[in-house]
């Protein structure tokens, strides 16, 4: 009777570990783990308006970043 229960778990078990598993390996190629800074950005702001404000200057930051990186291409093309 206990080998029997035993034996019962045993098998249940490793059916739902084996379906987790699945579960887990899909949402990583889904991407579901993909956005990283999501829940950094919720902490750090409260409102939606400081969210897009963030978005914004995320924004602004990476364009001039860009607009040096070409400003110094154009003049070593130049030269």
């Amino acid at each position: 009777m206990i080998n029997e229960t035993l034996f019962m778990m045993l098998i249940v078990g490793l059916i739902i570990s084996f379906g987790l598993l699945l579960l887990f390996i899909w949402a990583a190629k889904s991407g579901q783990f993909d956005d990283s800074n999501k829940m950094v950005d919720g902490l750090l702001f409260d409102s939606t308006d400081d969210l897009n404000d963030a978005i914004n200057k995320e924004t602004k930051l990476k364009e001039a970043k860009e607009a040096k990186i070409n400003k110094e291409k154009k003049a070593s093309l130049e030269n």
